[in-house]
């Protein structure tokens, strides 16, 4: 470990969620993660030991918070909806003073380029229910390359698979085409249900994903975007069917796709050209 690396002057996270009497709320897509060693190696994955501004969502009672000034984050801002979690996070911003800013939001609703520096990190455990649309919100920024320097997040496992997944997977989709076209990713380890309070019903992992300076393929977001929902909207169908409803049959030939195929035999850059081949 860096010499600048703090020790965490805190209680056990047991000790914290108990004094405060925090139960992880289903509604909520909590699972609150205990395991100091594993919210380290999450914190040193996003990079925290270069110093740096990060952004978590969901920090819950404050595991991984503290693992990312404990492992030498310059600033930590933390969105965190659920008001119970407030005062164990209060509690951590006095333990690094000026290091911890929380905002008390719907991190889905909230407009992050107002409140996160450019280049910054975004570092966080997802409560599941807005995992993937928090993801999709990011991969989608209208500016690209977008204002955050990379984004290493702890999803459902078989999500992540589906971020990751190449052509001719059964995984494979539009949560692969979108990620990949923008994105290079890697799944960096997986997490045991046992590391969580309550353990959830499937495994974890942690995924890094950094942006591509120029997408994959020329293609305009908006046409990709309509696309991949077509296709993979019958995913077992032909992309001729598929894709009938927006004149497929030209589109394919065009770009000289064969129009038997089906959606999770083409490769990123096949939808690319159908997106470009739409807007023209």
């Amino acid at each position: 470990m860096a010499e600048n690396h703090m020790t965490d002057p805190l209680p056990p996270l047991r000790e914290v969620i108990a004094a405060h009497g925090l139960a992880a709320k289903k509604s909520l897509g909590q699972n609150f993660l205990l395991d100091l060693n594993l919210t380290r190696r999450i914190a040193r994955a996003a990079g925290a030991q270069g110093g740096g501004v990060f952004y978590e969502v969901g920090p819950g009672p404050g595991g991984l918070t503290r693992a990312l000034l404990a492992e030498g984050a310059d600033k930590v801002i933390a969105v965190e909806r659920d008001l119970r979690c407030l005062p164990a996070l209060k509690e951590i911003a006095q333990a690094w003073p000026g290091k911890l800013e929380v905002l008390a939001d719907d991190a889905l609703a909230l407009d992050e380029t107002a409140v996160w520096p450019r280049g910054v990190r975004v570092a966080a455990n997802l409560p599941y229910n807005i995992g993937t649309a928090l993801l999709i919100k990011w991969l989608t920024a209208r500016d690209w390359p977008p204002s955050w320097a990379s984004l290493t997040l702890m999803f459902q496992k078989e999500v992540a698979q589906r971020i990751t997944a190449a052509p001719g997977t059964g995984q494979y989709g539009r949560l692969s085409v979108l990620a990949q076209w923008r994105c290079r990713g890697k799944i960096l380890f997986d997490v045991n249900r046992s590391a969580f309070v309550p353990p959830p019903a499937v495994t974890s992992a942690v995924l890094r994903l950094e942006p591509r300076q120029q997408p994959l393929a020329p293609a305009r977001l908006a046409e990709l975007e309509k696309i991949t929902a077509h296709a993979f909207g019958q995913r077992r169908k032909m992309l001729r069917q598929s894709l009938k409803a927006i004149g497929g049959e030209a589109l394919l030939e065009k770009t000289g796709i064969d129009p038997t195929a089906r959606p999770q035999d083409l490769t990123i850059e096949a939808f690319a050209a159908l997106a470009r081949a739409l807007e023209a």
